[in-house]
Formats: structure tokens, sequence, C-alpha cells
């Protein structure tokens, strides 16, 4: 069994986000795919379904962000899944708006979801970074993650969820390199208006 964990806040004030994209990519995931329903447990909301051939286990932590990890171990550990089966979905604003890079292992780049993550199971888990841009000044980074996306931002959002959950067996397959390219597909047709230019 692969766990898919979305990161993001719980509760509706906070479900537009930027620093919840994570929790819209397992939601489109698991809605793609015909996941069961969510239902309440390790702390989070969990769904089961298939994907390749592959059972897997999408959650979302209830705990809010900085506690992460508490509810990615509850998981982890019923099932008793490695670490490097578990695989993060987590906005980052060292990437450009739309970009999608996926990475195994490394730091937690500050974080708080990852370092909550990262003091409970360790770092050898896999990761889905997605890019929501920079503010251009640290001291603006909270507030910028901690804001509903733009009107503007709508068309990329939805074009790059799509493809994540559309391609999603190419990274339960391991094929990283593959599945960032169809991301990076949608995000320049969105680019250039839709046409795939």
């Amino acid at each position: 069994m692969l766990l898919l964990v979305g990161l993001g806040n719980p509760g509706p004030e906070y479900a537009k986000h930027r620093h919840n994209i994570g929790f819209m990519a397992v939601d489109e995931i698991a809605r793609h795919h015909g996941f069961g329903p969510f239902r309440a447990k390790f702390r989070g909301l969990v769904a089961e379904g298939e994907i390749s051939r592959t059972k897997v286990l999408a959650l979302k932590p209830k705990t809010f962000m900085n506690e992460s990890g508490q509810s990615v171990e509850a998981a982890r550990a019923f099932y008793k899944i490695p670490p490097e089966d578990i695989i993060i979905f987590h906005d980052e604003i060292d990437l450009v708006a739309g970009k999608v890079r996926v990475k195994r292992g490394g730091g937690h780049a500050g974080h708080n979801g990852l370092r909550s993550i990262h003091a409970h199971i360790g770092p050898d888990y896999g990761r889905v970074r997605l890019g929501i841009g920079h503010p251009g000044d640290k001291d603006k980074v909270t507030g910028h993650v901690l804001k509903n996306f733009a009107k503007a931002d709508a068309q990329w959002v939805e074009k790059v969820l799509d493809a994540l959950a559309e391609h999603a067996g190419l990274l339960i397959e391991g094929e990283d390199s593959a599945y960032m390219s169809k991301a990076a597909e949608a995000s320049r047709q969105e680019e250039n208006g839709g046409n795939g230019v």
C-alpha cells in the first residue's frame, strides 16, 4: 500500500489558501480515481482506492500544518508503511506558480508541515512540490501562503491539479520524470492560453 498525503489546514476558512494546495491535489486524485469517501481516522481524513493496480490510501491531516507528522505517523504505523512508500503533496514558495517537482528524500527546506513529518518518520519519503510562487519579500511569506489563490490563478491551478490526478499512475509506478512532464505540459498550456503552443 502507498500513502499519499496532502498538506493543508483544516476548516472552510483555509480551503482556498495557497498553503492548502496539497489538500486540493489529494482531493482531486481521490475524485478522479473513484476512491471511497473520506472518513475521519488517524487525526485526519482518509480515503482508499486503487491506482495502477496498487492499493492507495489518501490522507489529509486535520492537525493543522505544523503538526502534520502526528497524523502521517499514525497512518504509517497502523498499516506498517515504510517511509519510502509515502508521498507528500505540499505547497512550495521556492517554485514558480504552477511548476511541479517530485523529490525523494532530502531536507524540509523550512516547510512547517515537512518539518513535523521529518520529526516523526525521518526524511526518506517522497514529496510532490507544488509551486505557488514567492511574494518577493521573506516578511510577506506568511501572508502569501495564508491567502486565497488570486482569481487569475484559478485556471492554472485547475489545469495542474487535473494533470496531477489524471497521470497519478506515473507517480505510483515511480515514473517521476514523466509525471513532472505531464504537469509541466498542463502549466505550459495555461501560459499559452490553453492552446498547447
